[in-house]
C-alpha cells in the first residue's frame, strides 16, 4: 500500500496563509487601509530600531572619539613646535643656564629661592602667586632650557573662608606641560573652595560661624608653597 505523498512547501504556505487571506478580504476598504497604514508604522519601527538607531549611535560616538583625537593632535602639534623652538636655540652651559634661572627666580621677589647642588637646582616657593609659577615655568623652559623633574607644591589660600582645609597637590614630574598642570589643580582648588564656602561643608566644619570676610576663593587668593627640582644641563 503506498503513502500519500507530503505535501509540498508551497502547498502548506498556501493553505497557512489561505485564513489571513480571506480574513483581509472580509475588511472592509476603510480598514484594510487603517491596517496597511498600522503595519507600515511597524515596519518603519523595526528598520529604526534595527539597523538606523544603532548606525546614528555609532556616527555619534565616532564623531565624540574625533573631536577628542582632533584636541590631542592640536596639543601635539603644539608641544611639536615648541620643542622645535627650543630645538632650534643654541645650546646653553650650565652656568648660563644657573645664571638664567637665578634672574628668573630673583624676579619673582621673596615668593622664591635657589640652592644649586651638583647637577640640579632646587627652587624653593613662599606664598608665590599662582601666575608668577606659570610665568617662571615658562621662562624656565626658554631661558635657562630646563624643566622640573620633581615638583611638591602646597595650595595656601591667602583669605581662608570659615572650616577650609588646606589642600596640598603633587604636580607629576613628567607631565607635558607644568604651568598647565598648576593651572588645572589651581582650578580644582578654587572650585573646591568655592563649594566650601557655599555650605557644602562637613558637619563638623559647618559649626564654625562665618565671618563677614568670607568669600568664594579665586585663582588671585592662591599662593603656592612648596619645592620643585630641575636637572641643568651638562657643562
Amino acid at each position: 500500500m503506498k503513502r500519500a505523498a507530503a505535501p509540498s512547501a508551497s502547498v502548506r504556505v498556501a493553505a497557512a496563509i489561505a485564513p489571513l487571506k480571506a480574513r483581509w478580504q472580509a475588511l472592509s476598504p476603510r480598514e484594510r487601509h487603517l491596517s496597511t497604514l498600522a503595519l507600515s508604522a511597524v515596519g518603519i519601527l523595526l528598520v529604526w530600531a534595527i539597523f538606523l538607531a544603532p548606525a546614528l549611535s555609532s556616527l555619534q560616538k565616532v564623531q565624540v572619539r574625533r573631536l577628542a583625537l582632533d584636541a590631542q593632535t592640536q596639543q601635539m602639534l603644539m608641544l611639536k613646535a615648541e620643542a622645535q623652538l627650543l630645538a632650534s636655540q643654541p645650546k646653553i652651559g650650565r652656568d648660563a643656564a644657573v645664571r638664567a634661572l637665578q634672574e628668573s627666580v630673583t624676579a619673582m621677589g621673596d615668593h622664591a629661592q635657589m640652592q644649586v647642588s651638583g647637577e640640579r637646582a632646587v627652587v624653593t616657593l613662599r606664598a608665590a602667586p599662582v601666575a608668577s609659577v606659570a610665568a617662571w615655568l615658562g621662562q624656565a623652559r626658554t631661558n635657562a632650557r630646563v624643566a622640573p623633574v620633581e615638583m611638591r607644591l602646597v595650595r595656601t589660600p591667602v583669605r581662608v573662608a570659615p572650616a577650609t582645609p588646606r589642600a596640598a597637590a603633587t604636580i607629576p614630574a613628567n607631565s607635558a606641560n607644568p604651568a598647565a598642570a598648576i593651572a588645572a589643580s589651581v582650578a580644582a582648588a578654587a572650585a573646591a573652595a568655592a563649594s566650601a564656602a557655599a555650605g557644602n561643608l562637613p558637619p563638623s566644619s559647618q559649626a564654625v560661624a562665618p565671618t563677614a570676610e568670607s568669600r568664594p576663593l579665586t585663582n588671585d587668593d592662591i599662593r603656592w608653597d612648596g619645592t620643585m627640582v630641575l636637572v641643568l644641563p651638562a657643562s
